[in-house]
């Protein structure tokens, strides 16, 4: 199975509350940046925070690459989730998109890597991390590359 994991692109920097930020003109283009990597990838499906510019970023993913799938919307994919409890919920072996944000994203993928949350990999707004792996377990994928836009 592959698995991409989006950061979403730069937004706002106040709103009546975290998770109502916008992504910005400039987080926009960082995501189209993004999304012209997953070009003709197996994404099976994509999985999103609630925040609304984590779905933001996925609805231009999707349109970027006409994916006619739903985004499926997730209350354990915001920025303070448990990278243990995203971990218990993927339980396929589909070729997924997370769309979510920073601790999380960083944290679950030195989690993926490594097997352990002490190495968490750095990534700024709309970078794309794709690892691969028989499964989503702790310590289990292979990290292929990280893009920045």
């Amino acid at each position: 199975m592959k698995l991409w994991i989006l950061r979403h692109g730069q937004a706002e920097s106040h709103a009546a509350t975290d998770a109502e930020r916008n992504l910005t003109a400039h987080g926009r283009e960082e995501v189209l940046r993004s999304a012209a990597q997953l070009i003709g990838q197996p994404i099976s499906a994509i999985i999103a925070s609630p925040y609304v510019r984590a779905q933001q970023t996925a609805q231009l993913v999707c349109e970027a690459l006409g994916f006619e799938g739903e985004i499926r919307t997730v209350p354990w994919l915001t920025p303070d989730a448990n990278p243990l409890q995203v971990l218990e919920q993927l339980d396929s072996a589909d070729n997924l998109l997370l769309v979510s944000h920073q601790p999380l994203v960083g944290s679950l993928i030195g989690l993926l890597q490594h097997g352990h949350l002490r190495d968490p990999l750095s990534m700024n707004t709309a970078s794309l991390a794709e690892l691969e792996g028989d499964w989503p377990l702790a310590g289990l994928m292979s990290l292929n590359g990280v893009t920045h836009p």
